[in-house]
């Protein structure tokens, strides 16, 4: 038998004084309730209860068995609650990892509004450009940019990470404002830097159906897109950057579009998490806000194995 249901049983009928009443309150058999309250005097060696025809009463052990079960079941109970509670309200430290400039630019402030509306969580945000190892690594929520392959994962499409090309207005004051993708020959442009200097930088811009590729050549290459939009923003060159961010600088007037009869590339984007029968109400929430602000089309997750 289960002792802690038994010690429900005989803490109800050690209040209710017999066991037919506490049958009937608790839709056992009185015979069930004899077993449950045998059971417990047969492992601790001693009676619990005076057993008469009319009333049953407590030994001296059964009164101090009852006080302490009491204590016992509150204390099960008070566990059950948290767990059901933290079954259904996100807390506790969730490890996030995300490319370096999406997540310095949008999901950095995404993530402090969600603390805000949750506050018994913590976020760890991990930024870094390499596809991570989240069980090796520790990660529950990883956002990418890019083809995500085969990763036996389960991952929900954000909408795709968009990139326009924009320069400052004393830049293209003093060079001239490029018409074409080739135009940009004649032109600083700010290049992101891969691992391997000898690999070039290729900007992609379609229009009608056709899609034109030039190499990115200027004064300034980096690793780092946000020192690409510094550069950008003091006139050194022309940056092709997320149109999320873009957006707010040439809103303030700081960058202004270039080729806006253009498209820029555009990558697609994932959350993912590693795959579970049910993911922890932590992870659910984080990934429920992040579509809710980054979303595609809704749609079902897919698992990619």
């Amino acid at each position: 038998m289960d002792r802690l249901t038994s010690m429900a049983v005989f803490v109800k009928a050690a209040e209710l004084g017999s066991f037919a009443a506490t049958a009937a309150v608790m839709k056992l058999s009185p015979q069930m309730v004899a077993k449950h309250v045998v059971f417990l005097e047969d492992r601790l060696g001693a009676p619990l209860i005076h057993r008469t025809t009319r009333r049953h009463s407590l030994t001296d052990v059964g009164r101090a068995y009852y006080d302490r079960c009491k204590v016992v079941l509150a204390e099960a109970e008070a566990a059950e609650s948290l767990a059901q509670e933290m079954r259904s309200r996100p807390r506790g430290l969730l490890r996030v990892s995300a490319p370096m400039s999406f997540g310095a630019f949008s999901l950095a402030p995404f993530v402090t509004r969600y603390l805000a509306a949750f506050p018994e969580m913590q976020v760890e945000l991990s930024l870094n450009d390499r596809f991570v190892a989240p069980l090796e690594e520790g990660f529950e929520v990883l956002v990418r940019v890019g083809e995500i392959g085969d990763t036996g994962l389960v991952a929900h499409p954000l909408a795709p990470y968009r990139l326009i090309a924009c320069a400052a207005p004393d830049y293209l004051a003093r060079r001239g404002t490029p018409r074409t993708p080739a135009d940009l020959a004649d032109h600083d442009c700010l290049a992101y830097a891969y691992w391997s200097p000898t690999i070039p930088c290729r900007w992609q811009f379609t229009r009608d159906g056709r899609t034109e590729e030039i190499s990115a050549a200027g004064r300034f290459r980096s690793n780092d897109w946000k020192a690409l939009l510094h550069a950008a923003v003091a006139g050194f060159g022309i940056t092709l950057g997320p149109e999320s961010v873009l957006n707010g600088e040439i809103a303030a007037g700081r960058l202004v579009r270039v080729l806006p009869d253009y498209r820029g590339p555009a990558r697609p984007m994932h959350v993912l998490h590693p795959a579970a029968r049910r993911p922890t109400v932590k992870v659910r929430s984080f990934v429920a806000a992040l579509l809710a602000e980054f979303g595609a089309e809704p749609g079902d997750a897919v698992r990619i194995a």
